[in-house]
């Protein structure tokens, strides 16, 4: 079996000291994720990604860079996005070409917003964007809120294939998120742990239909920090039974499986005890997740995150995990598989221009 690296962690500056560089060297770390504090400039972000795939080409160099109120990087040139809500206030502008222009021109605006996206990071040497956001807009959860592009589940998997074609475009993978879906509760995952008391025919007959229709175009998906009480009594991101037989085996997704952070307030009781960075790794691990993040950890010199290397390697080692047979593979399908555009090339191509020129 070739062997897996499913610890995806973040650094504290913007560049890597020695601490990184040891940590990103590990065989079980397989990338990394950028926060704002990781950027100074367009110079210093490609600066740094290059000196990450220095290190190691297979590390997997990713954001959370959606628009609106979550873009890290909003200077020096990137263009400022807009909340995905935008493009399903869109959807429903019919203008004087008759019913349903605004839909056809939301889609268009949504592939333009995901070429934009990926192309502009992509310049920069990040391989990864984690979007899009395929929760509803049920109308009560702050944390997710104008995130979402609408609350009919078809507006949002036409917008969100439309984004992931703009993606594609510019040579990005995707990353569905929070399956099985995060905007029907009012709690923030960061902060608490969400409980959503629908059954599963009620949430696979609205919130978890993007999954079922997006399933062969998806790279992605991360599931939500929120437990289903009525499908089991663990979060999603830690239940086979979410991932195994209902992601993968009723909805028929072969991509990759993202935990969610796992410093959130939502990954951090399993059951009726709190559980430690490792212990949480390790579960999400057997429950079928492909790849775990641990976020905000450097910061405090990385504690967290090297024992969290430690438990995993002694797990490893114990027998308490095991790569699945597919991980590996799944994980290094996300890196990009074209060449990266120059910035100043890509300002004047006309496929930027274009799609520049459409988003809203």
């Amino acid at each position: 079996m070739t062997p897996h690296a499913p610890l995806i962690i973040d650094i504290a500056g913007t560049r890597l000291d020695a601490a990184d560089r040891r940590r990103l060297a590990h065989p079980l770390v397989g990338g990394l994720i950028l926060f704002a504090r990781n950027w100074q400039d367009r110079a210093q972000l490609t600066a740094l990604c290059r000196s990450i795939k220095r290190l190691r080409p297979d590390l997997l160099v990713s954001v959370d860079h959606e628009g609106g109120r979550v873009q890290r990087f909003r200077t020096d040139g990137f263009t400022h996005l807009p909340p995905m809500r935008a493009l399903g206030e869109l959807w429903l502008q019919d203008d004087r070409t008759g019913p349903g222009s605004g839909a056809l021109r939301a889609t268009q605006a949504a592939t333009a917003c995901g070429y934009v996206l990926g192309a502009e990071l992509r310049a920069c040497g990040v391989d990864l964007s984690v979007t899009p956001v395929l929760d509803l807009d049920h109308g009560g959860s702050a944390v997710i809120g104008d995130r979402a592009f609408a609350r009919d589940a078809r507006v949002v998997s036409l917008l969100a294939k439309s984004l992931m074609h703009g993606l594609l475009q510019s040579g990005m993978a995707n990353c569905g998120k929070h399956f099985p879906g995060h905007g029907f509760v009012q709690a923030d995952s960061h902060t608490d742990l969400p409980v959503d008391r629908r059954s599963l025919k009620a949430i696979l007959a609205d919130d978890a239909l993007p999954y079922q229709w997006l399933n062969n175009t998806l790279s992605a998906v991360m599931p939500a920090h929120v437990v289903y009480p009525r499908v089991d009594a663990l979060p999603a991101g830690f239940s086979p039974r979410w991932l195994g037989e209902v992601l993968r085996g009723q909805l028929g997704f072969g991509g990759a499986v993202f935990s969610d952070d796992l410093s959130m307030a939502g990954a951090r009781r399993l059951g009726d005890r709190e559980v430690s960075h490792n212990e949480a790794a390790v579960a999400a691990l057997n429950a079928g997740c492909d790849l775990v993040l641990l976020c905000n950890q450097s910061l405090q010199g990385g504690a967290a995150l090297d024992a969290l290397i430690d438990g995993l390697t002694e797990a490893q080692l114990k027998g308490r995990w095991e790569p699945a047979e597919r991980s590996e593979e799944r994980r290094r399908a996300l890196l990009p598989r074209t060449p990266a555009p120059d910035w100043d090339e890509l300002m004047v191509s006309g496929d930027y221009m274009h799609a520049l020129g459409l988003v809203p």
